[in-house]
This record gives structure tokens, C-alpha cells and sequence, in this order.
């Protein structure tokens, strides 16, 4: 028969127990995502990150546990010197990140399928430079979502938007602003939001990142239209003014072998 002390000892150890669960799930409640941006100029280099990608990088940060893997492409890359891809993935933890470059190593079947990438030439490099944007999902949505889409993915739309602040607190407080009413619009109109991120590393911070995501490029017109209405009592309200002093806005397609 178990003694009175002893019970209260037992009884203090199943609280702490329960309370060093609670806090562990409340720091896996949530979602980091990595946005890669590679930046290059020629057809070639294109193809060659092309098959890098679909062939080698995919299948191999699948193995590692990165399900849903976005690769997408402005639709004006065509026009531009500086054309770019870019490369989203998530993961509850950041250490996934920190030991990716390691892990990815270990795959024997990215190594060779990746070749021509991984051992391209000093004078024939498939890019220009790689960058990489580290962020930390909203409150308001925690996850990652994939979109509800019928539209085959030549005609998407994906509209990657980066809201950057004059200061810190100003762009926490139009984070809030996000967590606080302007997502729930965005679900209200079904803008298909992919994630929303408070970026933690990056070259331009402060600043927030977010996908949103439309069949066509006639209903992305119309979802903006509707969303101004909804949108403007919030953006009149004297607690949320001046906490965006850049936005930059690329309209996007993914590629034919993305996850989303």
C-alpha cells in the first residue's frame, strides 16, 4: 500500500512530467520554413538546377522527412537579367536545417543523381548565387497548407508577397495585424494561403513573407478586389499604421514537378 508521502511525491513527479510535455508540444506547435532563391542568367543554368531539383534535391529531402516541397518561378523570369527559382520547404524543428547540408551528404542515390550539378565546373556554375530565408510561421496559421487547386499548374498563380518594416516593432505589429483579423479575411475569400512567416534570417529585415495561390490570374485579380472592402477598416485603425514601408509582390508559376 503506497504511503500518503509517497503518494505526493508521485503525484509532483506525473505534474512535472506533464508539465515538461506541455512545454515540449508547445515548441513543436509551430512551423520554420526555408525559402532558397537561386539566382542565375541562361537557359542552361536553368535546365541544369531543373534536374537537380526534380531528380536529386526532391527525392532526397523526402527521404529526409520534408513532405511537401514547393518549387516555383516568377512568370516574368523571361524579362528579367536576374532570373530566379525558388525552394520552399518546412519543419517543426530548426536543427533539421542546421544539420541538412550533413544529412543530404549521406544519400548516395543525391550524390549521383545530383552529379552534374554538385561537381559543375568553376567557369560553368548552374547559378549565379544561392540565397536562403529562414522563417517562423504566424500564430494565426502554425502549418504549412497546401493548396485546393483544380487548375493545372501551368495556369496557377502563385503570388509570393514580402512586407518589410522601418523597425522591429513595427513589423510585430503588423504580424499582428495578420493574427488578428487580416488571415481570417484571406480565409474568408479562400485566397488558398500556402504559409505565412515572420523571417528570422534573411537579407531584408525586418520583414514578413507569405504565399497565396489562385487557378488563374483572372481569379487572383478578382480575390484582390473583394479583399479591399473587407480589408480597409482594419487598415484605417490607428494601431496599425505606417508598419510597412516596402512591399514587394512576384507573381509566380510553379514548376510541372513540384509537391504543391
Amino acid at each position: 500500500m503506497i504511503r500518503p508521502k509517497n503518494q505526493r511525491n508521485w503525484m509532483l513527479i506525473l505534474l512535472i512530467f506533464i508539465s515538461i510535455q506541455s512545454s515540449c508540444f508547445a515548441r513543436a506547435a509551430t512551423t520554420y520554413f526555408q525559402l532558397k532563391v537561386y539566382h542565375f542568367q541562361t537557359i542552361e543554368q536553368e535546365q541544369v538546377i531543373d534536374r537537380f531539383l526534380e531528380k536529386a534535391y526532391l527525392p532526397a529531402m523526402h527521404k529526409l522527412g520534408f513532405k511537401e516541397i514547393a518549387v516555383f518561378k516568377p512568370i516574368d523570369n523571361n524579362d528579367k537579367a536576374d532570373k530566379l527559382v525558388y525552394v520552399l520547404s518546412a519543419s517543426a524543428t530548426l536543427e533539421k536545417y542546421a544539420s541538412l547540408d550533413v544529412d543530404i551528404l549521406k544519400d548516395k542515390q543525391y550524390l549521383e543523381s545530383g552529379k552534374e550539378y554538385l561537381d559543375a565546373t568553376h567557369n560553368q556554375p548552374p547559378y549565379s548565387r544561392i540565397e536562403t530565408i529562414l522563417m517562423k510561421a504566424f500564430e494565426g496559421m502554425p502549418f504549412l497548407a497546401l493548396p485546393k487547386l483544380s487548375a493545372v499548374k501551368s495556369e496557377r498563380v502563385y503570388e509570393l508577397r514580402s512586407y518589410e518594416a522601418p523597425t522591429e516593432k513595427l513589423s510585430a505589429n503588423k504580424i499582428s495585424m495578420f493574427n488578428n483579423g487580416e488571415i481570417d479575411i484571406f480565409n474568408k475569400l479562400d485566397f488558398n494561403a500556402v504559409f505565412y512567416g515572420q523571417v528570422i534570417a534573411g537579407s531584408t529585415m525586418p520583414n514578413l513573407i507569405y504565399l497565396t495561390t489562385f487557378e488563374n490570374m483572372t481569379a487572383r485579380d478578382a480575390h484582390w478586389k473583394a479583399f479591399g472592402p473587407l480589408y480597409k477598416p482594419m487598415a484605417d485603425m490607428p494601431q496599425y499604421q505606417n508598419n510597412v514601408s516596402k512591399n514587394v509582390t512576384i507573381l509566380c508559376r510553379p514548376t510541372a514537378y513540384s509537391d504543391i
